[in-house]
């Protein structure tokens, strides 16, 4: 959850297409069982907005076993960014089936868009697997404490590990190393993110396709046999720093790849 210094605008909410009222607000608090994803919009546009609106879908489908029109979800991020009088802004649309309903409640929160910071960052190792990783939902308990932690002990985010020190995914990114010639994701279960699923398309079309392989704090495949790694999300990517004690040097040629692949993505109006 986010806290909100005196000096930072509060979010616009709308329900269904109309402005959150006080009943309204009691879903998410009350009944915070759902789904969401989170995009950046440009002048009323969004990178891979298919892939969210497919997410919406199969993870409406697996809580509820409903659909989710995705005309319908453009409709009100159209209508909640004109309410907030954005046209560039941080989204996200959040799906709850509160008791008695019958139809996907769809909220849809309009910020102001935001930038991953390009500064390399540091990672501490957790012992957290979330329950059905392959669904972005909130709410997610272990992640905020987690995370929280990590930044007390002078760290950036959280790397969240399964038994046996198996690198999943960050707190709140994808992370993918570098061995020097091809990304490498963690084959673990994970949340697909959208920005590194585009990642993995772009750098197919490109001629360097990335690999899923087994990433460990320790052992043969250990996170220190890789020259570089970085972090994503809907914000952006950086370069990983350090895992715990182990270091990575920046590499500028990796990040560079990576922008222009994460650029060179045709962007869809929403």
């Amino acid at each position: 959850m986010t806290t909100h210094r005196p000096d930072t605008p509060l979010p616009h909410i709308e329900f269904d297409g109309r402005p959150a009222t006080e009943e309204d607000l009691r879903i998410p608090v009350l009944y915070g069982y759902g789904h969401f994803t989170a995009m950046q919009v440009r002048d009323g546009r969004v990178r891979g907005l298919g892939l969210h609106l497919a997410r919406l879908h199969a993870a409406n489908r697996e809580l509820f076993d409903l659909p989710v029109d995705g005309d319908r979800v453009r409709e009100l991020i159209r209508h909640a960014l004109d309410g907030a009088g954005l046209r560039d802004a941080s989204v996200r649309v959040n799906a709850y089936l509160p008791p008695g309903a019958t139809r996907t409640t769809l909220m849809v929160t309009v910020r102001e868009p935001a930038v991953m910071s390009a500064e390399a960052r540091s990672l501490m190792s957790v012992p957290y697997v979330r329950t059905a990783p392959h669904i972005k939902r909130p709410g997610e308990f272990g992640q905020t404490y987690y995370g929280i932690r990590a930044g007390r002990a002078g760290f950036d985010e959280a790397l969240l590990t399964a038994p046996g020190g198996v690198v999943t995914e960050g707190a709140i990114t994808n992370i993918g190393f570098w061995d020097g010639s091809s990304v490498v994701w963690p084959g673990a279960p994970a949340l697909a993110g959208i920005t590194m699923t585009l990642l993995e398309q772009g750098l197919e079309r490109a001629g360097r396709p990335s690999a899923r392989r087994p990433v460990t704090l320790e052992g043969p495949d250990e996170v220190g046999r890789y020259r570089a790694a970085f972090v994503c999300n809907s914000q952006g990517i950086a370069p990983v720093r350090r895992i715990d004690r182990t270091a990575f040097a920046v590499d500028g040629e990796l990040m560079g790849m990576l922008g222009a692949v994460y650029d060179g993505t045709p962007e869809d109006a929403v």
